[in-house]
């Protein structure tokens, strides 16, 4: 049986996922370099709340739960680190990401649906920009992340937000595909949640 056929769902991950990740942190590296080094402290200080928050065992948005410690941490408002986050790590990316999407899963995806497959996206960030940057807004029946409807209280590997999002396709966890990059965070949750897991270099 084919891979699309022995499973009802698919659940993808988004960043390292559906576009190559290196270039486009070389990219933006550069950039942060050039023209928002004010903004440098802000920004690796909230990747580190990233690893802080996914250990810890809190409830909420993850993504505002980062934006609150950072500000703790380094004095600043809330507001002025969830502007530059948003900023840099969600917006100025997106030229960079339609550049180097990973067009042959893209196009899994889509032929997976049209045999009738269903399909969630599940990110640890916030989702929809990125997935309008690389055209693939309508290839997901459910999105599951930080600032969306439903979004999750904890990132992965919790299982929460893999099994919230086959919950809501109306499939059972067993007969759902993970795809994703990391096996430390995507491989992690598959397990965690009764999933099969395919993996994404």
């Amino acid at each position: 049986m084919s891979e699309g056929g022995a499973y009802a769902a698919w659940l993808v991950d988004l960043d390292g996922t559906l576009y190559a990740a290196k270039p486009v942190q070389l990219a933006m590296g550069a950039e942060v370099a050039l023209l928002g080094w004010s903004s440098l402290s802000i920004l690796r200080r909230f990747r580190q709340e990233l690893e802080h928050v996914r250990s810890l065992d809190l409830e909420g948005d993850p993504f505002m739960l980062q934006v609150a410690r950072t500000a703790d941490a380094l004095g600043q408002t809330p507001a002025r680190v969830e502007a530059t986050a948003r900023h840099w790590m969600l917006e100025r990316p997106s030229k960079w990401i339609s550049l180097f999407r990973r067009r042959p899963l893209l196009d899994e995806i889509q032929s997976f649906r049209a045999t009738g497959g269903r399909t969630a996206l599940v990110s640890d960030y916030p989702a929809r920009r990125k997935l309008e940057a690389l055209g693939a807004a309508q290839l997901f029946d459910v999105v599951v992340a930080p600032g969306e409807l439903g979004a999750p209280v904890r990132l992965k590997p919790h299982p929460g937000g893999a099994l919230r999002a086959a919950a809501a396709l109306g499939v059972d966890p067993s007969r759902c595909l993970m795809i994703g990059d990391r096996l430390d965070t995507d491989g992690k949750v598959a397990e965690n949640a009764g999933m099969a897991f395919r993996l994404v270099r």
